[in-house]
Formats: C-alpha cells, sequence, structure tokens
C-alpha cells in the first residue's frame, strides 16, 4: 500500500512492547485495506509513541483538557495537487495510559496497542464519536479491523469510557 509511516518512539516504557511497530504497521494497513484508504494517492502519517506527560501536554495545549489519554489525532488537510504525497496527520499514544488500560481490562499490550492505532487512523480519515450514531459507525469500524488482525471485540465487557478515547 503506498503509505510511509513514520513511529518516533520518544518514551522509554515502550521498548517492552518489542514488536511495536510492525503491531502499529498492520494495525495501519488493515485500517487502510477496511476503508478502502490510500489506493491511489500516497500517504504520509507520523505516530507518536510517548508518556503520560507528553500527552498530557498535548491535550491541555490542543483540547484544553489538563490530563493524559490513551490516544490522540491530528488530521491535516489534504494538498490540493494530488500528484504530492498526502500528509494525513499524526497520532500520539501515551504508554502508561494504554498500559494501565490493557492492564484493568485484562487485554494485551499488543492487542490495545493496535486498537490504539486504528483508533487514532480512523480519526485521521473523519470518523468521530461526538453522537451516538458517529460513536456506532466508528467502534463497528473498529471492531472490523482489529478482527482483521485477529483481535476481540475491544467494547465487549469494557470499561473504557467514551472520554478516554479521545483525539483532536
Amino acid at each position: 500500500m503506498p503509505i510511509s509511516i513514520e513511529i518516533i518512539d520518544e518514551a522509554e516504557g515502550w521498548s517492552t512492547l518489542l514488536e511495536r511497530k510492525a503491531i502499529i504497521e498492520s494495525a495501519i494497513f488493515a485500517s487502510m485495506t477496511e476503508c478502502e484508504v490510500g489506493l491511489t494517492s500516497k500517504l504520509e502519517i507520523t505516530i507518536l509513541l510517548c508518556n503520560d506527560e507528553a500527552i498530557r501536554e498535548l491535550n491541555r495545549n490542543f483540547r484544553n483538557i489538563d490530563k493524559p489519554t490513551n490516544v490522540l489525532s491530528f488530521p491535516l488537510p489534504q494538498p490540493e495537487d494530488n500528484n504530492l504525497p498526502y500528509m494525513l496527520g499524526d497520532i500520539a499514544i501515551s504508554f502508561e495510559t494504554v498500559m494501565r488500560e490493557a492492564s484493568d481490562e485484562r487485554k494485551s499490550l499488543a492487542a490495545h496497542t493496535s486498537h490504539m492505532a486504528v483508533h487514532g487512523f480512523l480519526h485521521l480519515l473523519g470518523f468521530d464519536h461526538e453522537s451516538d450514531d458517529e460513536a456506532e459507525e466508528m467502534e463497528s469500524t473498529e471492531k472490523r479491523i482489529l478482527a482483521r488482525l485477529g483481535i476481540a471485540d475491544p467494547y465487549a465487557n469494557s470499561q473504557i469510557g467514551e472520554d478516554d478515547m479521545t483525539h483532536s
């Protein structure tokens, strides 16, 4: 698929997930396949693997919410020239929050990281969960993508609330 994924590994904790780059790339490729994205143009995204301190600062600066979160997305406008690479946007994922949620939900760190990459990528594509209908569409799309990856429904018996799945 025509995509360039730059992963910036900024937080020490992420080193415990040895296959993190492959996990994230697989999640993005599965999302692109499910949503039929990037078939005609070259896409670029950047993923920041950070800690709670960094994501809290991003959340505060861009959403006026002074607390850490699991994932933030920053979509960028598409260039008018379709021959240029299209920088879809940036995704930030926080290690401490994702690790805590995975533990609380009895999910593997790998599976929850995949979910956060999918969730963040869908926000870059314009998906949202501000209304019940939007949330239902986004969740069903996430479930289909994660099923492609062999990951169980992340919302079955989930205690993660909508406020914990964020974007910008």
